[in-house]
């Protein structure tokens, strides 16, 4: 565990609770054990779109973290940001095929699902086409997703991901699982993915990340 300490100044991490893409980060800082300030961005309010946080992320997205004068947005890039700063906690193996799976993992679930869950793709599915359409594009984009993962998974995973320790692919898909009950995707038909799912469920940084332990949930 980091002590305050250990970092000249605390780390800000501007988030929205329910954002998949900020609940992985959150999740990297406290298996790391980093101390950070959080800042809500509520983005139904449109905050995301203020003059102020357009500097910190000209693309108007979350999660942004910013450690002294470093900037960092996009989950992926804060993650490996606090993977080399901080490497005494890994989040990736050594053995390089290990390491390439966690890496086909998360990109599997940054690029090939959350994307086609994002609040602005659902806004613009449901002006041009309708609310019934946004929620059966959003099923079908995580499900075959999940199918994805099922096979890909299905040889190497141990008691998480890709082994018996957790690592990089665990922090996408515990947000990614947890997200998809809001498109009522039933996990019985993804065994893998649900046996993931429970022992997430039992890990103290992945509660402690939980969008209704953050204001504004």
């Amino acid at each position: 565990m980091y002590s305050a300490s250990s970092v000249k100044s605390k780390l800000q991490l501007y988030s929205t609770p329910r954002s998949s893409c900020s609940w992985r980060v959150r999740i990297a800082l406290h298996l790391k054990g980093l101390d950070f300030e959080y800042k809500t961005i509520n983005l139904l309010k449109g905050e995301q779109l203020t003059t102020e946080f357009q500097k910190l992320n000209p693309l108007n997205y979350v999660p942004v973290l910013v450690d002294e004068d470093i900037v960092v947005a996009d989950s992926f890039a804060i993650i490996m940001y606090l993977e080399d700063k901080f490497p005494e906690i890994p989040l990736l193996p050594q053995d390089l095929q290990k390491k390439a799976l966690n890496y086909q993992v998360a990109n599997l679930v940054a690029s090939n699902i959350q994307p086609f869950q994002n609040l602005a793709v659902l806004n613009y599915i449901e002006e041009k086409l309708g609310s019934d359409e946004k929620f059966s594009w959003a099923q079908h984009h995580i499900r075959k997703g999940f199918v994805a993962l099922e096979k890909l998974l299905e040889a190497c995973a141990g008691k998480y991901a890709t082994g018996d320790e957790i690592a990089l692919a665990d922090l996408f898909l515990a947000p990614q699982i947890g997200y998809s009950k809001k498109f009522n995707i039933d996990l019985a038909d993804f065994s893998l993915l649900r046996r993931l799912n429970d022992a997430y469920s039992e890990l103290p940084a992945f509660q402690n990340a939980m969008p209704e332990k953050h204001p504004g949930a």
